[in-house]
């Protein structure tokens, strides 16, 4: 499969998953399944919880403007990503993290804010990095390991000061770059894993592991590495896009984001042909903060192609 199907179905992919999840966050287990108990039959985006149908929240908003700051500023400007996300927080977004807008707004210093938070609070571990990383993931895929990895952590540091939330991001990166290099990344899982800090690897290990299931999680799928753990069972366990977002909002708890980063990993593993075209109409990212700019498919067809062009100069 060539790379650009990769690439948009990554980017089209996660934010798909996150505007299906964000009407079932914090709801019950199988509540996707119950309302729409036949797959393909239509009508999943369907809005709900203070969104409107094929609506993005904060985890494809944020994954804009990672986008938009690597190809405006050619590379990696952290100051810039930090300033283009201080912009959204303070304009009142529907939904933003507790932990992201405390950073945001506390005035401190950009390469400075998250680690000042998580010395002070001593938990930074939740999903908030995890859950943008998709358009960062397909610029930097073609960097290669070190590269992409570096880069996940480096970004992913800017709004989260633990470790864990890095090493995370920085998985979900090179789960990305092995799958466009055609390599099955659930197989490489071992070899990944040895690539985390010594301190982190443990509990990777534990939820990345074959027989894991998301009912084991000791910590709510708001926090990283369960949130990840459950994007690469939902991916594990089945064997197309639709069947994997669909058990992953079926778990319940953070629907959204365990859907946008499935979505991800999926949309690079199918491409992007496998997404429902009727879960890809409806689909709009408002960007609050930036003159009521809003993003449509189109346009996130736009970003993964010149994010590609971006990560191969």
């Amino acid at each position: 499969m060539k790379w650009i199907q990769r690439a948009a179905g990554a980017v089209v992919g996660s934010a798909v998953g996150d505007a299906l999840g964000a009407p079932f966050e914090f709801g019950p287990e199988g509540a996707f399944s119950a309302r729409f108990p036949a797959p393909g039959a239509g009508g999943e985006m369907c809005g709900g919880g203070g969104w409107d149908p094929g609506e993005a929240t904060d985890d494809t908003q944020m994954a804009v403007l990672i986008a938009e700051s690597l190809l405006e500023r050619c590379g990696l400007d952290l100051r810039d990503i930090f300033a283009r996300f201080q912009r959204w927080a303070v304009s009142e977004p529907k939904d933003i993290g507790l932990q992201t807008e405390d950073v945001l707004t506390s005035g401190a210093p950009w390469d400075l804010a998250a680690a000042i938070h998580f010395q002070v609070n001593q938990r930074a571990a939740g999903n908030g990095s995890l859950m943008r990383a998709s358009t960062s993931a397909v610029c930097f895929a073609a960097a290669g390991q070190e590269a992409t990895m570096e880069a996940a952590r480096r970004i992913a540091a800017l709004t989260h000061g633990d470790r864990a939330a890095w090493e995370g991001t920085a998985i979900f990166h090179e789960l990305i770059r092995l799958t466009f290099e055609d390599i099955d990344p659930l197989a490489a899982l071992p070899e990944v894993l040895a690539l985390v800090h010594p301190d982190h690897r443990g509990r990777y290990a534990t939820v990345l592991a074959p027989d894991w299931h998301p009912e084991q999680a000791t910590e709510f799928n708001g926090a990283v590495w369960p949130c990840l753990g459950s994007a690469v069972w939902a991916l594990r366990t089945t064997t197309g896009f639709e069947h994997a977002i669909r058990a992953a909002i079926d778990l319940g708890g953070d629907t959204d984001t365990v859907a946008a980063v499935t979505g991800g990993l999926a949309g690079a593993r199918y491409g992007l042909d496998a997404i429902p075209a009727r879960w890809i109409q409806p689909l709009h990212v408002p960007l609050p903060g930036f003159d009521g700019r809003v993003l449509y498919p189109t346009d996130l067809l736009h970003l993964a192609h010149r994010l590609l062009g971006e990560g191969r100069r």
